[in-house]
């Protein structure tokens, strides 16, 4: 018994360790975003820096398979096509522009709000609907957008066309959430994520090559933030999510994105020295709340 209470509260450190880390990191990806983006193309730091997090992924990827014993078919590449083309050149590339177009400590917090849109979106389309708490957290994540977009003044360093982008990412992604939900538990969650972010990739470098967008200029000078963005951000970031979810469950792991809104502000104020301003405190306070009651009435279902 004490060896069974022993191993329960080890696993329950690493998880609430691999949390933290996940939520830090993630936190700090629209600052790094921002620095990088204002010297190389959006579109050839968003290929790379998914590339580079997919290749990291794919050997954890290719253990989960051997330990499971599961072999992708042509249906699942075909699926995982879909599944990249949908979170790399619209979602992330969404992100990525509306990043620039507004403040990391407002567009760090907006982003958060994809899970509530994947809640929409599994009502409409799957089996999985909206009770009285999910649509309460609907609600409450709507005015804080409000709050934080501030339509009647915009402030400083904000625009309506960053706002409209990042909320476009936000439903995309969620989009992308929703649909791999129907084959993660088969496929495998590295599994599924690495090779979706690698074939998105690739969708992405063939828009790149056919627009003339460039796919190696500026490598050399920005290479520290490009590996960052790519092996941290990316790649040890979404490994350690998935460590929380394999060592706990989704649930637990989702934590991750609802603290996340709480520690980006810091980061943009540190190294971007951008002024936090009352409405965006307001509102990450008010995502929080929203995002509590989402993970609470998930629990209360389990």
């Amino acid at each position: 018994m004490a060896k069974e209470t022993s191993g329960n509260s080890g696993n329950m450190k690493k998880v609430v360790l691999c949390i933290l880390l996940t939520a830090t990191i993630f936190a700090t990806m629209e600052v790094a975003l921002k620095i990088a983006g204002t010297n190389i193309d959006s579109f050839e730091l968003t290929f790379l820096r998914f590339l580079i997090g997919g290749l990291i992924l794919l050997p954890s990827a290719l253990m989960e398979s051997r330990r499971s014993g599961y072999r992708l078919n042509a249906r699942d590449c075909g699926w995982m096509f879909l599944l990249g083309t949908v979170c790399i050149p619209v979602s992330m590339m969404a992100f990525q522009i509306g990043v620039l177009s507004c403040n990391a400590s407002t567009a760090g917090p907006l982003f958060c709000i994809n899970p509530l849109f994947a809640m929409v979106i599994a009502h409409l389309f799957t089996a999985e609907k909206m009770d009285r708490d999910k649509w309460i957290a609907f609600v409450i994540g709507l005015i804080a957008i409000i709050l934080m977009m501030r339509p009647w003044d915009v402030q400083e360093g904000n625009s309506v066309k960053g706002f409209l982008i990042m909320l476009f990412a936000a439903a995309t992604f969620g989009a992308y959430a929703v649909m791999g939900k129907r084959s993660i538990g088969r496929i495998g969650t590295i599994m599924q994520t690495s090779v979706s972010f690698i074939l998105g990739s690739l969708v992405l470098l063939v828009i790149m090559v056919l627009t003339g967008h460039p796919v190696t200029d500026g490598i050399a000078a920005n290479l520290p933030v490009i590996l960052y963005c790519g092996i941290v951000v990316t790649g040890i970031g979404y490994y350690s999510y998935f460590v929380a979810i394999r060592e706990s469950d989704a649930t637990t792991g989702s934590v991750a994105f609802f603290i996340k809104p709480a520690i980006v502000p810091i980061f943009a104020v540190l190294l971007l020295h951008e002024t936090v301003f009352w409405n965006t405190v307001a509102g990450i306070i008010l995502l929080i709340i929203a995002s509590t009651i989402t993970i609470l009435d998930k629990f209360r279902k389990r």
